[in-house]
Formats: C-alpha cells, structure tokens, sequence
C-alpha cells in the first residue's frame, strides 16, 4: 500500500494531482490508513499510469474516463469501441492542426509584410491588416 505522497513519487506527479484526478473521479483511493491517510494499492498506481499515458496523448478526463471504464470490463466491450475513440480523438488533432496552420501562415504573411522600423506605427501594416476587414490577410485565415 502506498500513502499519497509514496504513490506521487513512483508517479513523478505531485500530490494535487491525483488529488485532482480523484476529485474528477477517475481514481479513487484503495482505503484510509487509521490516521486517515489515503492508501492506494498496486491496482491504484497501474490506474494511476493508464490515466498518465492517456493524457500524455491529448486524451480529454472524459475520453480518460470512458477509456478507464472499457478497460475495468473488456469483456463488455469491443476493439472497435476503443479505436473510435482514438480516430475521434485523432480527427479533433488533425483539424486542430490545420487551425495552427492557418494561424502561423497568417502570423507569417503579416510578419513579412512589415518592415519592423523605428517609425510610427501610424503606418503599421500588420495594424492596417487588423483594421480592414476585406485585407488580403483575411483571405489567408
């Protein structure tokens, strides 16, 4: 059995957040010690690791916890549940990544369209880009 503190330092993550995970219910404490310190087992620390790879992945405390669920009874659910949820997960990665795009090809037109000077900003390209909404700028965005 381990106190929070011992499971924070197998983990490498601190004691507020498995304090934070199981405030959000994806992991609760195997019992209380007399003292009434948490107590989490072997089963506790392999939960511990599932959540901290989900999320290393960019899975949401939802999609974690409805992955947690599917693997505490495999039994009642399929392959075909679990790849779903990563194509879905995966999806909402590659539009974000096509956002990131559009955003730094915006940044960069307007960058480049700016001589970056000393002078006054009366002339900013990259303020007259933001003020005119039928600028050539928006047509990349």
């Amino acid at each position: 059995m381990y106190k929070i503190g011992e499971l924070s330092k197998v983990l490498s993550v601190s004691t507020d957040t498995l304090r934070y995970y199981e405030k959000n219910g994806l992991l609760t404490p195997s019992g209380r010690s007399d003292s009434g310190y948490r107590l989490y087992n072997e089963n506790d620390l392999r939960c511990m690791q599932f959540i901290i790879r989900a999320k290393s992945i960019g899975f949401s405390l939802n999609e974690i916890k409805e992955l947690l669920s599917i693997n505490i009874d495999k039994q009642d659910h399929s392959c075909g549940e679990v790849k779903s949820l990563t194509e879905q997960k995966l999806a909402q990665v590659e539009a974000k990544i096509l956002e990131l795009t559009r955003f730094k090809d915006s940044l960069r037109l307007l960058s480049e369209a700016c001589c970056g000077g000393e002078e006054a900003a009366v002339h900013c390209s990259i303020l007259s880009a933001l003020e005119n909404v039928d600028d050539s700028f928006n047509r990349v965005s």
